[in-house]
């Protein structure tokens, strides 16, 4: 698949190149959370340049640095010796290098030296505080891990705290982008193809591109390509979580699985747990991990314990609540089946993530400062107007938009969406302009 995007990234990357190869050597820190394209992206930055790449794999560090120094020595042209024995060596010597020729250095998976050598880090702080101001070194490291990733170069307490010139995060893709991929590969797509594309992957790349790759350009053939013998996508779940949570994980996948199948507040949670206090789980899963978010209704106070908890990443949503849930299938062989199930439930599912879908096109759109959802817990005299899919409050503080989503607008009732933004005007917005409008599978 080529590469889409990212022109705002690539702009970044490129300014700090110049910076470090015309003043000084810069650091760079790219995050973000597996198959986003990292590695794609800090590459595509560095086309044309002399470029060291270094990927750092769970092994003997003298092993390691005998690797390191092959790529090297094949990177710059030259000899770079075997043997130095630690990555606080190899690094040194870069750096060293340096004070001659302006380069890239590029270190991916960067947090497993924890595993490896965690004094790694303090030595690359000594090694870089001595060298960076009289080096053209472009280094750019990243990593997948978000906990680890935020130790290092997040907590103050860490040597490479404050040393990081930029920080990076890299995204899914957006709505606008997942469009084009979709028009290239499928040009005759239908909005519901889009609306699979967006709840199977979110925009993650690598997902995106698998799918693209093997003609699964509608739903059912996602499903069947996902579902399928040897798929990567049915183990992806505990791969990307289980280096986060570590052996204790069992808890923590029953929070996820309680979220992804709707039960999504703390009472709702809790009544899962028979024994021992989960709120300290729940608030890692979201500050530590940032697995899940809370949401609020639109203008809520802060500490309102009117909370819905929703897990942030698309795929992980939909991993826990077919894949995770439903192992007994996957264990006695019936992909068939669980294939099936998955396709019967769509309609009901896809339609929720139609409005997850929405609100993000609403915030790629620059336009609002507050985009969310509205609902009451209680169902007294508003009955209907108790939940509100899309409120959108304008830059300019004066407008609203207040929407109703719907797969298909024969199920879409004008004077209902009236009414409720009649009851939220009472409740929250007599001083602005209200607009209302209805979503569906035509407006993607």
């Amino acid at each position: 698949m080529k590469f889409y995007d990212r022109e705002e990234e690539l702009k970044i990357l490129h300014e700090v190149q110049e910076q470090s190869f015309g003043d000084h050597s810069r650091f760079t820190v790219v995050t973000g959370r597996r198959r986003v394209g990292k590695t794609k992206l800090i590459l595509k930055s560095c086309e044309g340049q002399p470029t060291v790449y270094l990927f750092v794999a769970r092994k003997n560090e003298g092993e390691l640095c005998n690797k390191f120094a092959q790529v090297i020595s094949r990177s710059l042209d030259m000899h770079f010796p075997e043997g130095s024995g630690t990555f606080a060596d190899v690094f040194a010597s870069l750096m060293e290098l340096g004070r001659y020729r302006s380069f890239n250095l590029v270190i991916d998976e960067f947090q497993e030296f924890f595993y490896i050598n965690e004094s790694v880090f303090s030595e690359m702080q000594d090694i870089w505080d001595r060298y960076k101001d009289e080096t053209h070194v472009n280094l750019i490291v990243s990593g997948s891990v978000y906990t680890l990733m935020y130790r290092i170069f997040k907590d103050a307490r860490e040597p490479l705290y404050g040393r990081a010139d930029r920080n990076l995060k890299v995204m899914p893709f957006t709505t606008s982008v997942l469009k084009e991929v979709l028009a290239d590969f499928s040009p005759d797509y239908t909005p519901d193809d889009l609306l699979a594309l967006y709840t199977f992957t979110g925009g993650v790349p690598k997902y995106v591109e698998l799918l693209m790759e093997a003609g699964a350009y509608d739903m059912q053939a996602m499903v069947d390509f996902m579902i399928r013998p040897g798929s990567f996508f049915l183990d992806e779940g505990d791969f990307l979580l289980i280096q986060e949570f570590g052996k204790k994980y069992g808890n923590y996948y029953s929070i996820l699985a309680s979220i992804a199948s709707g039960r999504n507040t703390m009472a709702d949670i809790l009544a899962l747990f028979t024994g021992g206090s989960i709120g300290g789980q729940i608030k890692r899963l979201e500050e530590d991990y940032a697995v899940i978010g809370r949401k609020r209704p639109v203008l809520s106070k802060e500490g309102t314990q009117n909370v819905r908890y929703e897990i942030a990443d698309n795929f992980l949503r939909f991993w826990f609540r077919y894949i995770n849930r439903n192992r007994d299938f996957i264990e006695t062989g019936n992909l068939h089946g669980l294939a099936e199930l998955i396709k019967a439930d769509y309609p009901t599912y896809s339609g929720w993530v139609l409005e997850r879908y929405f609100r993000q096109q609403l915030s790629e759109q620059m336009l609002y400062r507050n985009i969310g959802s509205w609902w009451e817990t209680s169902k007294g005299k508003g009955g209907a107007q108790n939940e509100v899919d899309i409120v959108a409050i304008h830059a300019d503080g004066k407008r609203v938009l207040i929407g109703e989503v719907k797969r298909q607008r024969k199920n879409f009732k004008p004077e209902l969406l009236q009414q409720k933004a009649e009851y939220l005007r009472t409740r929250l917005f007599n001083k602005y302009e209200i607009e209302t409008r209805c979503f569906t599978l035509e407006d993607m």
